[in-house]
C-alpha cells in the first residue's frame, strides 16, 4: 500500500517529506489548541513542570527533531523506517517552531507581539515545503534543461546569479521575499529590483545622498505595511490565538 501510494500519488522519494509536513502541521495545530485551552483554564490540560521548573514543549521537540533527523539520514528513503522517522521529525519540528520566538529572544514571549514570529515562521515553513513538494527546487535549478545542467559553466552561473538576487533582496530588508526566492527566483528578482526598505543595510549604504530614493522607499513601505500588516496580524491572531485576552493569566502555557 505504501509503495503504491508513493509511486502513484506522490513523486518518488517525496513521501517522507509529505509525511513530515503533514505531521508538522497537525502537531502545530494540536499544540496551539492545547496551549489556548490551558491559557483559558479549560479542559484537562495543564502546564508541565518538574521541581518548580516550567518545561516548555520546545524541549521534547528538540529531542524528537534530533531523533527523527538522524534516523532519516541513516534510513532508506523508500522504507518504513524513513516514513516513521519523517513523522517523528515533523512532530519535533512542529513543537520547536511553535516556540521559535522564545528561542530567538531567549525570553518567554509566547503571547506577546514578539511571539507572533513563531506563527510567521511556521507559515513560511509550510509554504516552502509545500513548494518543494510541488516540484520547485532551490535557486530555480529546476527551470534548466537537461543540456543546461550538463553544461557546468551555465549551471554554476545560474546558481550564482540566482543567489545574488536572493542576497540583494535580503540586504534590502525583504526577508520573506528572499526566503521564498530560494524556490521561486522571480520573487527574488522583484525584491532585488525594487527599492530597499528603510533601515536596511542597502538603504544605509546606498541611499544617504539619494533623497528621492529614501522618500519613495518610506512612502512605499508605509503603504505596504498599512495594507498588509493588519491582514498579517489578523491571520496570526486566528492561527496563534493572540486575540484571546484572558485576565489574570500572565504565564505562558506550554
Amino acid at each position: 500500500m505504501g509503495h503504491w501510494f508513493s509511486r502513484n500519488i506522490v513523486e518518488p522519494g517525496k513521501l517522507p517529506m509529505l509525511l513530515a509536513l503533514t505531521s508538522f502541521i497537525l502537531t502545530f495545530l494540536v499544540t496551539r489548541t492545547i496551549v489556548r485551552l490551558i491559557r483559558a483554564g479549560k479542559g484537562p490540560f495543564r502546564n508541565v513542570s518538574s521541581g518548580g521548573l516550567h518545561i516548555h514543549h520546545v524541549v521534547p521537540g528538540v529531542v524528537l527533531t534530533v531523533i527523527g533527523g538522524f534516523g532519516a539520514v541513516g534510513s532508506d528513503r523508500h522504507g518504513f523506517g524513513a516514513a516513521l522517522f519523517a513523522v517523528v521529525f515533523g512532530i519535533g519540528a512542529g513543537l520547536v517552531l511553535d516556540e521559535f520566538a522564545l528561542i530567538l529572544h531567549l525570553d518567554d514571549v509566547y503571547w506577546t507581539d514578539e511571539g507572533r514570529k513563531s506563527v510567521e515562521v511556521v507559515v513560511l515553513t509550510v509554504a516552502l515545503v509545500g513548494l518543494t513538494l510541488s516540484g520547485f527546487s532551490p535557486l530555480g535549478v529546476d527551470d534548466m534543461t537537461t543540456d543546461e545542467r550538463q553544461d557546468r559553466a551555465t549551471f554554476i552561473l545560474t546558481l550564482i546569479v540566482n543567489f545574488l538576487f536572493i542576497l540583494i533582496t535580503l540586504v534590502k530588508g525583504k526577508f520573506r521575499m528572499a526566503v521564498i526566492g530560494t524556490l521561486v527566483p522571480f520573487v527574488a528578482i522583484v525584491g532585488a529590483v525594487r527599492l530597499a526598505r528603510p533601515g536596511s543595510w542597502w538603504s544605509r549604504r546606498f541611499y544617504p545622498r539619494r533623497h528621492r530614493a529614501r522618500a519613495r522607499s518610506r512612502i512605499r513601505t508605509y503603504r505596504h505595511d498599512k495594507r498588509w500588516t493588519k491582514v498579517r496580524r489578523r491571520t496570526q491572531d486566528l492561527i496563534g490565538g493572540f486575540q484571546e485576552r484572558v485576565p489574570g493569566r500572565g504565564s505562558t502555557p506550554s
